[in-house]
């Protein structure tokens, strides 16, 4: 797996006004790189130049396809790309369970064609990275794979396959015990859902929206059927927002949507922000004690 996998896989050195840095790419088709926003990011905003190492050494200038702090993915396209670029074969993410074998390609502190692997430790995890946002004004909030593959800095941006070395997330971040620590046994990686979503909205447009329901949220305990649970509460629901226009009020809690469970305003983000602008999702909201079930259709977030 590791023997196909690898050559799919890029190191990415960041030459800009503010130093260098490294980190990892996954090649997606016969010229383009999917990567993490904060990788390239000050190469992006100061100027710069962005150049990919194949796992045979090759090294290639790039171009800046686009960027997306939102969501920390940029798409980098390969300048005079070689022939025999190797695109990494796309899985689901949503086929993962909890246990399910996965391995990690990429450049971690500069080791470049590192692998390692280990466990789907979670899904669904709601993951909050501030400074992967870049001056994007707001934390990227993702809803993560969670998993035991040992991953450290420069790691960012390269693969999550599964057992059949399919890609299904972007190693992006790591849970710590403190600055400096490393890893801890957590890691984190956006999934191959909202991967796909963002780079195609990219290669597109260059840009990428993202959905919202256009209400407040907070965590919450709610009661139903004489039992009480964390769940993600509404207040001050916008007028003329997906939420209104679903029925949504304030007051009301959220505990899951499309069937996956909602229990904290970070998850319902989390959850929201990895769907698609257009798509329509089932909200089961408890109001007054009871239980029932409202359809959003989720809009694009205003800029």
């Amino acid at each position: 797996m590791a023997k196909r996998v690898s050559p799919s896989v890029v190191a990415i050195s960041v030459q800009a006004r503010q130093g260098s840095s490294s980190g990892s790419g996954v090649v997606i088709d016969d010229k383009h790189v999917v990567t993490n926003h904060h990788v390239i990011a000050s190469a992006s905003q100061g100027g710069g130049q962005v150049l990919v190492t194949l796992h045979d050494e090759r090294v290639f200038a790039t171009r800046l396809v686009g960027s997306d702090a939102a969501s920390d993915l940029a798409v980098l396209e390969v300048v005079d790309p070689p022939k025999d670029l190797t695109a990494i074969e796309v899985g689901s993410s949503d086929e993962l369970v909890v246990g399910a074998p996965v391995m990690a390609v990429g450049n971690p502190l500069g080791l470049a064609g590192t692998v390692t692997t280990g466990i789907v430790s979670a899904l669904n995890r709601p993951v909050t990275a501030g400074d992967a946002s870049q001056g994007s004004g707001e934390p990227v909030v993702t809803n993560a794979i969670q998993t035991s593959a040992a991953v450290n800095p420069g790691n960012s941006g390269g693969a999550l396959v599964n057992a059949d070395g399919k890609l299904v997330g972007i190693n992006s971040s790591i849970a710590t015990l403190g600055q400096g620590s490393g890893n801890i046994g957590i890691s984190f990686a956006i999934t191959q859902r909202q991967m796909q979503s963002v780079v195609d909205q990219i290669l597109t447009s260059g840009t990428a929206q993202h959905p919202w329901l256009g209400v407040q949220v907070q965590d919450a305990i709610v009661e139903v059927d004489g039992s009480r649970r964390w769940a993600a509460g509404l207040g001050a629901v916008g007028a003329d927002t997906p939420a209104q226009k679903a029925g949504l009020k304030d007051g009301d809690g959220i505990t899951a949507i499309d069937g996956e469970a909602v229990d904290s305003a970070l998850s319902l983000i989390a959850q929201v922000r990895e769907r698609r602008v257009g798509s329509t999702a089932k909200l089961t909201v408890v109001r007054d004690g009871k239980q029932q079930e409202l359809e959003v259709s989720l809009a694009a977030r205003p800029s």
